[in-house]
């Protein structure tokens, strides 16, 4: 999903999920919910965990420092933290790292391209390219 510079990644964070189509090996509907999401702690607010419980959706997002110290002021009233699995938080290590090659290329990491239409094009060409 494309926005606005400006525009928060996490407020496209349902749009993306609905958008996710992983086709099957064999036959059959393509898959529309992953087994698990990590993300970072731009992601981590109460309606993006509810969205994610209520598809039953297993997740890792690290609780910004305002949230933990929000909830240790509410004492007993402030539930328990949110699971969080260290060993797991560091695979998006790998996504970190296809956004830094995909930003080498100049146009995309500069947004030359007026339409979004031929931007979805440059990166998806870049992305087919660091495949190959």
């Amino acid at each position: 999903m494309l926005s606005g510079g400006n525009t928060n990644d996490c407020t496209r964070f349902e749009q993306v999920m609905e958008a996710i189509r992983v086709p099957r090996i064999g036959p059959g509907r393509p898959r529309t919910r992953p087994d698990h999401v990590i993300a970072d702690k731009g992601y981590s607010s109460r309606r993006i965990r509810a969205y994610l419980r209520g598809r039953g959706i297993r997740h890792t997002i690290p609780e910004r420092v305002d949230q933990v110290n929000g909830r240790l002021n509410r004492g007993s009233r402030g539930g328990r933290p949110p699971a969080f699995d260290r060993r797991t938080y560091r695979l998006r290590n790998v996504v970190e790292r296809c956004f830094n090659r995909l930003k080498q290329w100049r146009g995309l990491a500069t947004r030359y391209d007026k339409t979004q239409e031929s931007y979805q094009a440059a990166v998806t060409i870049a992305s087919i390219l660091l495949w190959i």
